[in-house]
């Protein structure tokens, strides 16, 4: 088993990144690159791991979707119970991570998370297919269940509960921002000379530093 994984690799010969090809800030650069992603028809372009520090200093990381950027905010929603909520109501700052494998390209940002309003938090709910606002209720998120059936047998009830009404926003389900501090944007290259560059903040002026950094 060993010996085959490390036979497991490839070149990256999808493009080149160089400084001139940058964009002044990193929400443009970002965009741009999403536009390209999408075009490419990359599988879950809006996927992205999120990674969250609790009191204990241990590390924890899960796959959510990025679903709006506001004000150079990037929003993702879940339950307020859950490890990760809870996580971040102990240590707002987090990291998000981009894997774009299709196209060679990852982007990496850290930041601090902040929940958001109830109101934004609803003005998203009601959007949702019917499913997933019947699954947000009945997932009590990051608890341990006894099987499959329990969860199942919750959202039969939802279903009933909740037939022929709207569905109304649970108390344990919103959404957060994170506002980037630190960006890196980065594209693999042949025989492992990737291009990677970090944006990092003037301290005096509201303008972005780019560096060239070594992969």
């Amino acid at each position: 088993m060993t010996s085959e994984l490390e036979s497991k690799r490839r070149e990256y010969r999808y493009a080149k990144l160089s400084r001139s090809k940058l964009a002044e800030s990193p929400f443009d650069q970002f965009s741009r690159w999403m536009d390209e992603a999408i075009d490419a028809e990359v599988q879950d372009p809006t996927a992205m791991c999120v990674a969250t520090v609790g009191s204990d200093g241990k590390p924890s990381q899960r796959i959510v979707l990025l679903k709006r950027i506001d004000s150079n905010d990037f929003i993702f929603y879940t339950n307020t119970e859950s490890r990760k909520a809870k996580e971040i109501s102990e240590n707002e700052h987090v990291s998000l991570h981009f894997a774009w494998l299709e196209i060679d390209r990852q982007i990496h940002i850290e930041g601090s998370a902040e929940r958001i309003s109830a109101a934004t938090a609803l003005k998203y709910f009601i959007t949702r297919p019917r499913d997933s606002q019947l699954a947000a209720w009945a997932s009590p998120q990051s608890r341990r269940i006894s099987s499959r059936s329990m969860l199942e047998n919750e959202f039969q009830r939802m279903q009933e509960k909740f037939s022929n009404k709207e569905i109304p926003l649970p108390s344990f389900w919103s959404g957060y921002r994170v506002s980037p501090e630190r960006w890196e944007f980065w594209q693999g290259g042949e025989r492992r000379l990737h291009d990677r560059f970090e944006y990092s903040p003037f301290e005096s002026e509201k303008a972005w530093e780019i560096n060239r950094l070594a992969p």
